[in-house]
Protein backbone atom coordinates (compact mmCIF):
# COMPACT_ATOMS: atom_id res chain seq x y z
CA UNK A 1 0.00 0.00 0.00
CA UNK A 2 1.65 3.18 -1.09
CA UNK A 3 0.64 6.78 -0.73
CA UNK A 4 -1.23 8.29 -3.68
CA UNK A 5 -0.92 11.88 -2.43
CA UNK A 6 2.45 13.59 -2.72
CA UNK A 7 3.98 15.24 0.35
CA UNK A 8 3.43 18.99 0.47
CA UNK A 9 2.99 21.81 2.93
CA UNK A 10 -0.25 21.33 4.87
CA UNK A 11 -0.44 17.56 4.29
CA UNK A 12 -0.01 15.04 7.10
CA UNK A 13 2.07 11.90 7.34
CA UNK A 14 0.33 8.93 8.95
CA UNK A 15 2.85 6.38 10.21
CA UNK A 16 2.37 2.73 9.35
CA UNK A 17 1.29 0.74 12.42
CA UNK A 18 4.57 -1.13 13.07
CA UNK A 19 6.97 1.80 12.84
CA UNK A 20 8.85 1.45 16.12
CA UNK A 21 10.77 4.73 16.30
CA UNK A 22 10.19 6.52 19.64
CA UNK A 23 9.04 9.75 18.01
CA UNK A 24 7.18 8.28 15.05
CA UNK A 25 5.38 5.23 16.47
CA UNK A 26 1.72 5.67 15.51
CA UNK A 27 2.29 9.33 14.85
CA UNK A 28 0.78 12.09 12.78
CA UNK A 29 3.27 14.57 11.35
CA UNK A 30 2.05 17.89 10.00
CA UNK A 31 4.22 19.03 7.09
CA UNK A 32 4.93 22.73 7.55
CA UNK A 33 7.45 22.87 4.71
CA UNK A 34 8.36 20.52 1.86
CA UNK A 35 10.62 21.52 -1.03
CA UNK A 36 13.87 20.62 -2.81
CA UNK A 37 15.84 21.53 0.35
CA UNK A 38 14.01 18.95 2.47
CA UNK A 39 11.01 18.62 4.74
CA UNK A 40 10.08 20.20 8.10
CA UNK A 41 7.18 18.93 10.17
CA UNK A 42 5.84 18.54 13.68
CA UNK A 43 4.61 15.36 15.33
CA UNK A 44 1.17 16.38 16.56
CA UNK A 45 0.13 13.53 18.84
CA UNK A 46 2.96 13.10 21.38
CA UNK A 47 2.11 15.21 24.45
CA UNK A 48 4.53 15.21 27.34
CA UNK A 49 3.94 15.75 31.05
CA UNK A 50 6.13 18.88 30.88
CA UNK A 51 4.38 22.21 31.18
CA UNK A 52 5.38 25.35 29.29
CA UNK A 53 6.39 27.11 32.53
CA UNK A 54 8.93 24.34 33.26
CA UNK A 55 11.02 24.96 30.16
CA UNK A 56 10.58 28.62 29.30
CA UNK A 57 12.90 31.38 30.53
CA UNK A 58 10.76 32.82 33.30
CA UNK A 59 12.49 36.22 33.17
CA UNK A 60 11.59 36.85 29.52
CA UNK A 61 8.38 34.84 29.19
CA UNK A 62 5.77 34.73 31.94
CA UNK A 63 3.20 31.95 31.76
CA UNK A 64 -0.04 32.58 33.66
CA UNK A 65 -1.17 29.52 35.58
CA UNK A 66 -4.42 29.25 33.63
CA UNK A 67 -2.40 29.08 30.38
CA UNK A 68 0.26 26.59 31.45
CA UNK A 69 -0.21 24.05 28.62
CA UNK A 70 1.60 20.77 28.28
CA UNK A 71 4.36 20.69 25.67
CA UNK A 72 4.36 18.19 22.80
CA UNK A 73 7.32 16.30 21.35
CA UNK A 74 7.61 17.75 17.87
CA UNK A 75 10.28 15.35 16.65
CA UNK A 76 13.87 14.20 17.09
CA UNK A 77 15.63 17.27 15.64
CA UNK A 78 16.65 20.24 17.83
CA UNK A 79 14.86 18.89 20.91
CA UNK A 80 16.32 21.77 22.92
CA UNK A 81 14.33 24.29 20.85
CA UNK A 82 10.71 25.37 21.21
CA UNK A 83 8.41 25.62 18.18
CA UNK A 84 4.75 26.53 18.00
CA UNK A 85 1.72 26.39 15.74
CA UNK A 86 -1.35 28.55 16.17
CA UNK A 87 -4.65 29.65 14.71
CA UNK A 88 -4.18 33.38 15.31
CA UNK A 89 -2.35 34.87 12.35
CA UNK A 90 -4.54 37.93 12.91
CA UNK A 91 -2.60 38.84 16.08
CA UNK A 92 0.76 37.00 15.78
CA UNK A 93 3.06 38.75 13.30
CA UNK A 94 5.73 37.01 11.21
CA UNK A 95 4.00 33.64 11.15
CA UNK A 96 3.82 31.32 8.16
CA UNK A 97 0.65 29.77 6.82
CA UNK A 98 0.75 25.96 6.83
CA UNK A 99 -2.84 25.40 5.76
CA UNK A 100 -6.15 27.22 5.98
CA UNK A 101 -6.49 28.42 9.59
CA UNK A 102 -3.17 27.02 10.87
CA UNK A 103 0.15 28.86 11.14
CA UNK A 104 3.68 28.17 12.29
CA UNK A 105 5.94 30.46 14.32
CA UNK A 106 5.93 34.18 14.77
CA UNK A 107 7.34 36.66 17.25
CA UNK A 108 7.59 34.78 20.57
CA UNK A 109 7.87 38.01 22.59
CA UNK A 110 4.62 39.20 21.07
CA UNK A 111 3.06 35.80 21.83
CA UNK A 112 4.02 36.27 25.48
CA UNK A 113 2.34 39.69 25.56
CA UNK A 114 -0.80 38.23 23.98
CA UNK A 115 -0.88 35.46 26.59
CA UNK A 116 -0.44 37.93 29.45
CA UNK A 117 -3.21 40.16 28.06
CA UNK A 118 -5.45 37.09 27.62
CA UNK A 119 -5.80 37.73 23.87
CA UNK A 120 -4.67 34.16 23.16
CA UNK A 121 -6.62 31.24 24.56
CA UNK A 122 -5.04 27.89 25.43
CA UNK A 123 -6.61 26.28 22.36
CA UNK A 124 -5.18 28.93 20.01
CA UNK A 125 -1.58 27.73 20.27
CA UNK A 126 0.48 24.57 20.85
CA UNK A 127 4.14 24.34 21.78
CA UNK A 128 6.56 21.61 20.63
CA UNK A 129 10.05 20.57 21.64
CA UNK A 130 11.99 19.66 18.52
CA UNK A 131 10.77 18.95 15.04
CA UNK A 132 10.74 16.22 12.42
CA UNK A 133 13.09 16.88 9.53
CA UNK A 134 14.10 15.07 6.37
CA UNK A 135 16.98 15.85 4.04
CA UNK A 136 16.20 16.16 0.30
CA UNK A 137 14.77 12.87 -1.06
CA UNK A 138 14.88 11.19 2.40
CA UNK A 139 11.10 11.36 2.87
CA UNK A 140 10.63 10.05 -0.68
CA UNK A 141 12.66 6.95 0.26
CA UNK A 142 10.62 6.42 3.44
CA UNK A 143 7.40 6.70 1.42
CA UNK A 144 8.65 4.04 -1.01
CA UNK A 145 9.39 1.82 2.02
CA UNK A 146 5.73 2.33 3.08
CA UNK A 147 6.69 3.90 6.41
CA UNK A 148 4.16 6.69 5.86
CA UNK A 149 0.95 7.51 4.05
CA UNK A 150 0.44 11.12 2.97
CA UNK A 151 -3.08 12.44 3.61
CA UNK A 152 -5.13 15.60 3.42
CA UNK A 153 -6.39 17.10 6.63
CA UNK A 154 -7.89 20.22 8.15
CA UNK A 155 -7.06 22.49 11.04
CA UNK A 156 -10.23 21.46 12.84
CA UNK A 157 -9.44 17.73 12.51
CA UNK A 158 -5.86 18.15 13.72
CA UNK A 159 -6.60 20.38 16.70
CA UNK A 160 -9.98 19.04 17.85
CA UNK A 161 -8.99 15.36 18.03
CA UNK A 162 -7.41 14.35 21.34
CA UNK A 163 -3.75 13.35 20.82
CA UNK A 164 -4.39 9.78 21.97
CA UNK A 165 -6.97 9.21 19.22
CA UNK A 166 -5.52 11.35 16.41
CA UNK A 167 -3.59 8.51 14.70
CA UNK A 168 -6.55 6.12 14.87
CA UNK A 169 -8.97 8.74 13.54
CA UNK A 170 -6.58 9.69 10.73
CA UNK A 171 -6.27 6.02 9.73
CA UNK A 172 -10.07 5.75 9.61
CA UNK A 173 -10.12 8.68 7.17
CA UNK A 174 -7.66 6.87 4.86
CA UNK A 175 -10.40 4.43 3.87
CA UNK A 176 -11.06 0.70 3.82
CA UNK A 177 -7.62 -0.15 2.42
CA UNK A 178 -6.06 0.95 5.73
CA UNK A 179 -8.87 0.13 8.19
CA UNK A 180 -7.15 -3.02 9.48
CA UNK A 181 -4.24 -0.91 10.79
CA UNK A 182 -6.37 0.16 13.74
CA UNK A 183 -6.59 -3.42 15.00
CA UNK A 184 -2.90 -4.24 14.65
CA UNK A 185 -1.12 -4.67 18.00
CA UNK A 186 1.35 -1.96 18.93
CA UNK A 187 4.03 -4.61 19.30
CA UNK A 188 3.71 -7.15 16.44
CA UNK A 189 5.61 -9.76 18.51
CA UNK A 190 2.67 -9.86 20.91
CA UNK A 191 0.36 -10.99 18.12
Amino acid sequence: MSSIINPAQGKILVSEPFLQDFYFKRSIVLLAEHNEDGTFGLVLNKPTDIRLSEIINKESFRVPQDFDNFIYLGGPVKTDSLFFIHTRNDVIPNSFKIMEGLYWGGDIRHVNQLIEKKVLARNDIRFYLGYAGWEPKQLDRELKENSWVVADSSTEFLLKNPPESLWKNAVKRLGKEYAEWINYPIDPQLN
